[in-house]
């Protein structure tokens, strides 16, 4: 077995055993992103210097005889919505292809204080727009289990990475699942905490109400590890929360007895591929073969969540991408005065998706449609939430699919944006809730597509949905299977 194919917890423990040097263990990660990248397509820049250079410094300190963090030396990666001081951050769009951050995120800062090795920044749809990664300005991303099949999205890039072995784990954010269904399409373990568990400050906002930084990696173990490295409260994002973190690695016991799990009948919807559906029902069974209990609940309004998320979140993103008008920073297209600069730069640098949901947001902020439309969805949202509430008197976890389907081919859904948007049945109102979510490996269809089991929790209760998570993954073998 090669080092990529191991996960963070046991490379550490090699690291500290001197078995191996991050050096090593560095060289291996390059040596398969320059095997696979090539077919994968995970990264958008690449930096090898400096990745190689923090690996030295580890090693030192090791030969010092000095104690390492558990993520010191180990590789990773982080999409590229996510500022990183002194290397590029594109969002994937053309309107910043020039743009280097001056200042690191608040996330990137945490992880510095670990010591990481990071190898660079991934793909994903422009501006975190898109469930499959198609949307990218520079490069399509592929799913290592079937290169004819999307990776899904915005964090294609980050899921990819981890799957193919080109990182040890990676950085991606979640606005309507864009952690948690690309780690189903990719078989790799994803999570998106409660809003504001982790810190937006420097992550390229998309909308605002709903994005979350989140981990992916090879297994729960590693899961807990950089949620425990990333999450607190941060004076630099009003929307942080300062309650207490816990150590996640404190959760992982495995222990589900008498576990209240929810089954929400609304989220096996008309069109669910029934290999999915058989294996997340599969996965209820072994819970409870486990001491779980199984209870029915209905989310009664989950049939509007995405009527509500794509009114709210292109509101939002309409917002907040006013601010690339060729002015201030990034590119700019000239004009014979500033309108048609204006226009000329939007026109030209945005994506054909971006344009779309600045259009939807622009027309349900409008004068006349404000409350038709934009206060609607957000009338309905807290409807959507107080179903979770009411649910979670009687539960203590939600179970219930990542995606409807495995991963769908290439260009399948390209000129269809309703069907792509429906992908997201599961997972928009954990977003809309402000929820915690986790999604793991739960099975693979006859065509060896990696299928996803999604968990929810109750508002910063992270743990309950890691205990759960971690209990099922030691009867399963899926998580930590690279494809060749």
């Amino acid at each position: 077995m090669r080092l990529y194919e191991k996960t963070a917890h046991e490379l550490h423990e090699m690291l500290t055993a001197k078995k191996i040097s991050a050096s090593e263990l560095t060289k291996d990660l390059f040596a398969r992103i320059d095997e696979k990248e090539k077919d994968i397509g995970a990264y958008l820049e690449i930096t090898r210097a400096q990745a190689e250079q923090t690996a030295e410094l580890v090693d030192e300190k090791i030969s010092r005889g000095e104690k390492i963090s558990a993520l010191e030396g180990i590789p990773c990666a982080i999409k590229d919505n996510i500022c990183t001081k002194g290397i590029k951050t594109t969002c994937a769009s053309k309107i910043l292809e020039n743009f280097v951050p001056p200042y690191d995120a608040t996330v990137i800062t945490k992880l510095h204080s670990q010591n990481p090795v990071i190898l660079g920044k991934v793909n994903m749809d422009e501006f975190a727009m898109g469930g499959s990664t198609e949307n990218s300005a520079y490069h399509l991303t592929k799913n290592p289990h079937n290169l004819e099949r999307v990776p899904g999205g915005s964090s294609g890039g980050s899921a990819a990475a981890v799957a193919a072995g080109e990182a040890i784990f990676t950085l991606g954010s979640d606005t309507g699942g864009s952690i948690r269904q690309p780690a189903s399409y990719c078989g790799v373990v994803g999570f998106k905490p409660t809003y504001g568990r982790v810190s937006r400050y420097g992550l390229v906002a998309f909308a605002s109400s709903l994005d979350q930084i989140g981990p992916l990696t090879r297994d729960v173990t590693d899961c807990a590890t950089v949620l425990n490295a990333i999450c607190g409260y941060d004076e630099m994002d009003s929307t942080s929360t300062s309650a207490a973190v816990p150590d996640f690695t404190k959760s992982l016991v495995n222990d589900v007895k008498n576990l209240k799990i929810g089954l929400p009948k609304e989220y096996f919807v008309a069109g669910m591929d029934k290999e999915v559906e058989d294996a997340v029902i599969n996965a209820t069974e072994i819970f409870e073969k486990l001491g779980a209990q199984i209870v029915e609940i209905s989310l009664p309004h989950t049939e509007f969540a995405i009527a509500t998320y794509y009114l709210i979140a292109p509101a939002e993103a309409a917002t907040n991408l006013e601010r690339y008008d060729g002015v201030s920073y990034g590119a700019r297209v000239d004009g014979a005065d500033i309108v048609e600069m204006y226009t000329n730069t939007r026109t030209e640098k945005f994506g054909a998706e971006v344009k779309r949901r600045i259009m939807i947001g622009n027309y349900a902020l409008s004068a006349g449609y404000y409350d038709a439309y934009y206060l609607k969805a957000l009338k309905v949202r807290t409807l959507i939430q107080k179903d979770f509430t009411d649910a979670f008197k009687n539960v203590d976890v939600v179970l219930a699919p990542t995606a409807p389907t495995a991963a769908f081919k290439i260009g399948e859904m390209t000129n269809d944006p309703l069907k792509m948007y429906l992908q997201d049945i599961c997972t928009v109102p954990v977003n809309l809730a402000g929820l915690p979510g986790i999604s793991l490996p739960c099975g693979l269809t006859s065509e060896n597509l990696p299928i996803g089991l999604q968990l929810i929790g109750k508002p910063l209760d992270e743990e309950t949905i890691i205990r759960a998570a971690f209990t099922y993954e030691q009867t399963q073998n899926f998580s930590n299977k690279i494809p060749q």
